[in-house]
């Protein structure tokens, strides 16, 4: 993620640091030595191409402090590693963590950027025994790779995704110890949170947050103060957004400025609640 790149794109992100972290946040950078709310997820966290993201319209509600956390591709992986993240978060009257999928994990089968979670450093030598017949070098994401290896095998596939699914939980249930319950789960996306087979859907490989069921998620329960779940929100493509040109297809599929009002419309009541 690169300071002019998001400057481009029209809006002043008023990029920041906070502590020792080597990520670059959404600003204005806010005070964290009073009582302030985090907000951990990826790029709608983040807030791309939205002038008032849901942070910033939580803390014009609540009066409250609100540290914009969302880091552009970014899932438990970039936030758990990153100490200075987690040591906001632990210190935080709440932290609001948005539920982000599990395909850009490092796992045994594949690694991961550290920061930018979404692109591919290397598929490992299990994964190349798995698909002998796949040429790794031809994938830059994950998301691009997984579909291929789910075309070429189904059967094969299924393997993939059940270490997906362990990653997860096993780096969400971590990530929740080491905060505590002094969060709010939020599933915003634009499908429901359900257990139906995610390679039902009619574009399986579109959309986030990827793997997740709902059983998933009710595992985590006893670890959090709450979960909340939006609503489906489709896309509105641009409308809204401020958008720099040659972008508007990745501005296409991102939630709507809409869905940031809803999300804290349904966060705004938690806040006060003890």
């Amino acid at each position: 993620m690169r300071h002019e790149k998001l400057e481009a794109a029209g809006l002043d992100y008023a990029v920041c640091r906070y502590g020792g972290s080597r990520l670059l946040f959404r600003g204005p950078k806010r005070p964290t030595d009073k009582p302030y709310i985090t907000f951990v997820g990826g790029t709608d966290v983040y807030g791309k191409y939205v002038e008032r993201p849901l942070p910033a319209l939580v803390e014009r509600e609540t009066q409250r402090s609100c540290v914009n956390l969302g880091v552009p591709n970014g899932s438990v992986d970039v936030q758990l590693n990153d100490p200075t993240m987690m040591e906001l978060c632990r210190r935080a009257e709440l932290s609001v963590i948005q539920i982000t999928g599990a395909q850009n994990l490092t796992n045994r089968f594949y690694r991961v950027h550290p920061r930018r979670n979404d692109r591919l450093i290397e598929a490992s030598t299990v994964l190349r025994a798995l698909y002998p017949d796949i040429d790794f070098t031809e994938y830059s994401f994950t998301r691009h790779m997984l579909s291929a290896l789910f075309l070429k095998s189904p059967k094969r596939f299924a393997t993939i995704q059940a270490e997906l699914e362990l990653a997860w939980l096993s780096r969400m249930r971590t990530m929740l110890t080491t905060v505590g319950r002094r969060v709010v789960l939020l599933w915003w996306s634009d499908r429901s949170l359900t257990n139906a087979p995610w390679y039902q859907r009619s574009d399986p490989f579109r959309g986030d947050p990827m793997f997740i069921t709902r059983s998933m998620v009710h595992v985590l329960r006893p670890l959090v103060k709450g979960i909340v779940e939006v609503e489906p929100m489709v896309s509105d493509g641009c409308t809204g957004l401020i958008v720099p040109e040659g972008e508007m297809p990745a501005a296409a599929e991102r939630l709507p400025v809409r869905a940031h009002a809803i999300a804290a419309q349904k966060i705004v009541p938690l806040i006060n609640r003890p």
